[in-house]
């Protein structure tokens, strides 16, 4: 960008940002100043009532009323200082460091009653409270039941950072444009939109966070839902242009398969086998646990569509999975005598001339089976007659992305996979009025996980398990919440994970490292890395959830699993067990608590996707203020399905009684509301 040139909507503007740190805002994605209020805190960090010393959780921040029992020692490490002195109560007795601050020996006496507050750990079988802050009672019951926010960082950028930058645009009397009529928020209690992000941002109490962040779902929900009715208004021509026949062919490839189709599949077959032959436009939905087989019956609808002289394409969440899709479609091809069905794969990582030729093809009709990525939709591709569109993990797809795909010609028939486990009452709000399909069992060939909840006291021996495993030819992921260190979260990340990982393992076991933040082409490349045994352990965010198929891998441990939802645990899970093999899935508890325990224990007594999401949905409701929440669905960033059930059910109303009121939002109440529906679906 020219010097002189910045935008005035960049956060530039805002005083104290400058190039450096503009660079690591925008490795956050916060680019604008409507970015940056809308980058929601992860969590909260809450100035509770103190505790006994006996009762602190490690793994947490805790505070304590405690007594210093005796001088406090400076130790020098490698030129690096630690102060320790240890604080008692009538309860027991905890070791407390501080780093770096040798000064604090002079001013700590024995006998001193203060507040100390700070992160509680375990290490070598002691409990330490590493660097608190100090406070008198009086001072500290000032701070009592504040809560500051805590945001996803990037490394070179801190907390204080951002919530400076927020705090300095929350000045600003108007934030955003209130986009919900006064009919719709009134009656649902809903606040004002820049009441809502002053307070979700920095909130004056439990109580008013509960408020904002429910207005802030409601609007994810209302805009999401009346975008969906807004594509499905673009199709309403339910005449099918592309009218199919049954086909022999079909049941050739289904009795030359290595294995027996399930009678889910084979139900769930035949429903599409219906839709594709009536004389109405297929809009069907197959929901199914990974590993149950969703997969073939695309495979075979593309087949029925190929034989009766239509185009089908296949769009997918990432190149790897496309790839493995693609090679997985030649081999039943080849094996079924199909010859001229000219199947092409066309991701962002094809070169320019790859990409022309994949265009000619597509556009004579030559090829007749498309699989890819994004790269579908761009405006450079033309199809002859895409009778056939079939989306995996459709919710990773915005509202534009399926509008555009469904434009390429007449409205095809579309088929919807998903391996979320979406209760059925929740699935049929949220995929509109598709037709849902479920595949509720597996293979015969498919062993159940097995599954441990474990402390974090356990690592070292699921350190050994996976090493046995390794040994064994298999491979394992590692996943953890975060991407790099947080300086108010306590939790595991992937870049020092990784690094300890290969000191721990000898170098014959290569660890991997995979997070979102890397460019498309590097994902690319560990990914394929480990689809191809090259790397044995991959240490991953939860971009793993979908997207690559290893059924070399035999071992899933998660890290910090009380930091997810069981829904999300669950999908995270289907990434192993996708073999013959045994495989396993080790929960690691970071919190030691009681209710999350309970919580994670549904994961072990069940492998059944549907039924942990209707627990999770019985387990979790408005009153769960912080409960974690899933990822990935529909893109919303601050509302949970499982959680919002009611809300996502009232969204849903809401739409409906707008749109009946006014189909086209032209009443003038309505036009922030268009206004914002346009941006949703076609973003700048």
């Amino acid at each position: 960008m020219a010097k002189g040139k910045i935008p005035s909507d960049s956060i530039r503007n805002l005083k104290g940002i400058g190039e450096k740190s503009e660079a690591l805002f925008n490795r956050l994605g916060i680019f604008t100043i409507e970015d940056l209020i809308h980058y929601y805190p992860r969590e909260y960090d809450i100035y509770e009532e103190p505790v006994p010393i006996g009762q602190v959780i490690p793994g947490q921040k805790n505070a304590i009323f405690g007594r210093i029992s005796r001088k406090p020692t400076v130790k020098t490490f490698s030129g690096n200082s630690i102060t320790m002195v240890y604080l008692q109560d009538e309860t027991g007795s905890i070791q407390v460091n501080w780093f770096h601050m040798p000064f604090l020996a002079a001013t700590l006496k024995p006998g001193m009653v203060c507040i100390f507050r700070g992160m509680v750990i375990q290490k070598n079988g002691r409990t330490i409270m590493e660097h608190p802050e100090l406070f008198t009672p009086a001072a500290y019951d000032e701070r009592k039941g504040q809560m500051l926010p805590v945001y996803a960082l990037t490394k070179g950028l801190s907390n204080q950072a951002i919530r400076k930058a927020v705090a300095q645009l929350l000045q600003t009397e108007r934030l955003a444009p209130e986009i919900l009529p006064d009919e719709i928020r009134e009656p649902l209690g809903l606040p004002e939109i820049n009441y809502a992000l002053h307070q979700i941002h920095f909130p004056d109490s439990t109580e008013n966070y509960g408020i904002a962040r429910n207005r802030l779902s409601f609007d994810e929900f209302f805009l999401f839902l009346l975008g969906i009715s807004f594509v499905r208004a673009q199709n309403q021509d339910k005449c099918n242009h592309f009218p199919m026949k049954t086909v022999w062919k079909t049941e050739e490839v289904i009795e030359s398969l290595p294995y027996r189709l399930t009678n889910a599949q084979q139900r769930v077959w035949g429903e599409l086998e219906r839709d594709l032959a009536s004389g109405t436009l297929m809009n069907r939905l197959i929901q199914g646990d990974v590993g149950s087989g969703k997969t073939i019956l695309a495979f075979l609808a593309m087949i029925m569509s190929y034989e009766n002289g239509y185009q089908s394409a296949l769009m997918v969440p990432t190149e790897v999975l496309a790839g493995q899709h693609y090679a997985a479609l030649l081999s039943v091809l080849e094996s079924n005598g199909i010859s001229d069905a000219c199947p092409v794969l066309l991701t962002g990582s094809c070169t320019a001339k790859e990409k022309r030729a994949i265009y000619e093809k597509t556009a004579s009709g030559e090829a007749r089976m498309i699989i890819g990525t994004h790269a579908l939709i761009q405006e450079a591709i033309q199809y002859k007659r895409l009778g056939l569109v079939i989306t995996d993990e459709q919710h990773r797809f915005g509202v534009r992305q399926r509008l555009t795909l469904t434009e390429k010609g007449y409205p095809p028939n579309v088929l919807v996979m998903s391996a979320t486990p979406i209760p059925r009452t929740l699935a049929m709000i949220l995929y509109g009025d598709l037709d849902i399909s479920i595949l509720d069992d597996k293979p015969d060939n498919r062993l159940p996980v097995k599954n441990a909840v474990v402390g974090t006291s356990y690592r070292e021996s699921a350190y050994r398990f996976i090493e046995k495993q390794v040994a064994a030819g298999h491979q394992a992921y590692v996943i953890c919440p975060m991407v790099e260190p947080n300086e108010e979260l306590a939790c595991e990340n992937v870049t020092e994970y990784s690094a300890a990982l290969r000191k721990r393992f000898p170098d014959s076991i290569h660890v991997g490292m995979l997070h979102g933040r890397m460019n498309p082409q590097q994902k690319q490349e560990i990914m394929q890395a480990f689809a191809a045994n090259e790397i044995q352990i991959l240490v991953s965010t939860t971009v793993v959830e979908v997207g690559v198929n290893v059924p070399n891998a035999t071992v899933m441990l998660i890290e910090n699993a009380e930091q997810f939802g069981l829904a999300q645990l669950h999908q995270l899970r289907g990434r192993v067990g996708r073999g013959s093999a045994q495989s396993y899935c080790i929960f690691i508890q970071g919190d030691g608590k009681e209710k999350t325990s309970k919580r994670l224990e549904i994961l072990s007594r069940s492998n059944d996707g549907f039924q942990i999401a209707e627990e999770d949905l019985k387990l979790r409701g408005p009153g769960d203020l912080f409960g974690v929440r899933q990822s990935g669905i529909a893109d919303f960033q601050i509302a949970d399905i499982y959680r919002d059930s009611d809300l996502l059910k009232t969204a849903g109303q809401a739409v409906k009684e707008v749109l009946a009121l006014d189909p086209q939002l032209k009443l003038p109440q309505h036009q922030p509301l268009l206004q914002a529906l346009t941006r949703y679906i076609n973003p700048a």
